[in-house]
């Protein structure tokens, strides 16, 4: 499985206007795709940045819808007042517990790993890290994508409300020093969303 998502920084005045897009417009023709299995929408609380997640069968797929949507993501960049930044992922994990509840919130780390150490940082993911982040308070879901060219990846965790994700920083952040250090990783990013539109239809991968 496979995952493009375009990160915009938007105008907070027109993020309304933006989820409306996605929702009414981009989402409906994205299912249509052939090869697109679903797409979720990422805001941040104060509406700085918007991620557009859609979820692909194969790479190929992936790279064929990214040409056929590529007006669509224009269109929305033009109506946030900013520029689409895209980015391809291999899906490497996924576990649910249970859906994204209304009101759920996603916690997205961004680390840089050497490209050789991908596999391993996987490993120790899927076998060390994850059964620790599912035992967070409020844990809905994990997922971890991969760029096995660039050396990065990002770990989303979704927490059922904003209470629960904030209750957990701690504890992530004991987790996140336990796993960059094993996996020789450099954490770029740390980043809080509120999960808009939750509809990746991603299956189990552990």
């Amino acid at each position: 499985m496979y995952a493009r998502s375009t990160t915009i920084d938007a105008r907070p005045d027109r993020v309304e206007a933006g989820v409306a897009h996605v929702r009414e417009q981009l989402m409906p023709t994205a299912l249509g795709v052939d090869g697109c299995v679903g797409l979720s929408l990422l805001v941040e609380p104060l509406g700085a940045c918007c991620v557009v997640t859609t979820a692909w069968r194969t790479a190929a797929a992936m790279q064929a819808g990214g040409r056929r949507l590529r007006s669509a993501h224009d269109q929305l960049g033009a109506l946030l007042h900013g520029r689409p930044d895209d980015e391809e992922w291999e899906i490497a994990v996924v576990h649910r517990d249970h859906p994204a509840p209304p009101g759920a919130c996603v916690r997205a780390v961004r680390v840089q790993v050497e490209p050789e150490r991908m596999d391993h940082g996987v490993d120790l993911y899927r076998m060390v890290l994850l059964p620790q982040i599912a035992e967070f308070p409020g844990f809905s879901s994990a997922s971890l994508w991969i760029d096995r060219t660039s050396g990065h990846a990002v770990s989303s965790v979704t927490f059922d409300n904003r209470e629960a994700m904030r209750r957990t920083r701690s504890l992530a952040a004991v987790v996140r020093e336990t796993g960059t250090g094993e996996a020789s990783a450099e954490v770029l990013d740390v980043d809080e969303f509120d999960l808009v539109l939750a509809h990746l239809h991603v299956p189990e991968l552990v």
